[in-house]
């Protein structure tokens, strides 16, 4: 309820500078111009905003005959994070990334890139993926995406406006400055909503993916691997749609350092110390592994085992578990 409540506060936000930049640029008849505009652009986000941002990231449908594992991988992460299976996309770059759409859990789709595939461990793979099924559990994904849809018609709004002349209304309080002001602060300030989105978003979403994966430290080593390759390796789609890099569990345009307010993700350094901080707490190895309280001894007086056990999911090897996708 709290989500939903949260989604419509935010498109009110952004209707209303919807209807500021219509103001500024064509005065009272572009406000009510911006405001027709910004209801449909709020009926085609909801219903189509995931498809249109798959297609702009160039994510395509993958078939579990080519990646079972993933399949096997995704499908086990869901049902321990208690939502519908959500259908996978192969994002076609090399740069390692990974992105979660749709307006809700029924209508859900996780989209890894090529790259993540070929670079991260299985392991990494897991953990990326619980992250994105945060997201979804969490609903962020119709914000996020509902958001870049908004911040991209933002923009393409102010420029519409000083193309044809909306300065020279004289409706217009500030004139051609108006138009010329909105042109560049309009983008800024959806970008800066954009920020606040992801950012606010992105530590939940590493702390519940990490309760799904049960491998804090996985999830903290593929963000240190995805944010070095990011900025070696260009994402093309990302590129010439900036407006959706808050999506990415990394930011997909550059690797930036500085946790500030021009960051569309959090500092990378600092969500990898509270995932440090967080298998500290819960006694988590580098191996997802967590420890086994000794059993009493037995009537002889010898003790039964004890030492680490393997998570359940996704996870086999000498010490126990159960058998999982990503070994």
């Amino acid at each position: 309820m709290f989500n939903t409540l949260r989604t419509f506060v935010l498109l009110a936000g952004l209707t209303a500078l919807f209807m500021v930049v219509g103001y500024f640029i064509g005065g009272s008849g572009g406000m009510m111009i911006a405001l027709v505009f910004a209801l449909a652009t709020n009926l085609f986000s909801y219903w189509n905003a995931d498809k249109l941002v798959l297609r702009m990231q160039n994510a395509v449908p993958i078939e579990r005959s080519r990646v079972p594992e993933l399949y096997d991988m995704v499908d086990i992460l869901a049902r321990k994070a208690g939502i519908p299976t959500p259908a996978v996309y192969l994002i076609q770059s090399d740069q390692p990334n990974a992105f979660a759409t749709g307006r809700n859990p029924q209508n859900a789709v996780v989209a890894v890139s090529a790259g993540l595939l070929k670079h991260l461990e299985t392991r990494e793979v897991a953990a990326v993926v619980a992250h994105e099924l945060a997201h979804i559990r969490n609903r962020d994904t119709l914000t996020m995406t509902i958001t870049a849809t908004f911040a991209g018609a933002i923009s393409a709004l102010a420029q519409f406006g000083l193309f044809f002349g909306g300065g020279n209304n004289r409706d217009n309080p500030l004139g051609g400055i108006g138009a010329l002001l909105m042109v560049f602060l309009a983008p800024v300030a959806a970008m800066m909503v954009q920020m606040a989105v992801s950012r606010t978003r992105e530590y939940e979403a590493d702390r519940i993916g990490a309760e799904i994966s049960s491998d804090p430290l996985a999830l903290a080593s593929a963000l240190q691997k995805i944010a070095a390759l990011a900025g070696q390796r260009i994402n093309m789609a990302a590129e010439r749609n900036p407006a959706m890099a808050h999506m990415y569990i990394i930011n997909p345009l550059s690797g930036q350092r500085m946790d500030n307010l021009f960051s569309t993700h959090p500092d990378t350094g600092n969500r990898i110390e509270a995932l440090r901080k967080l298998a500290a707490s819960a006694h988590v190895d580098d191996k997802g592994r967590r420890p086994q309280p000794r059993p009493a001894p037995t009537s002889t007086g010898r003790d039964t085992g004890g030492g680490w056990r393997v998570p359940t999911v996704g996870r086999t090897d000498e010490d126990g578990g159960q058998p999982g996708p990503w070994g």
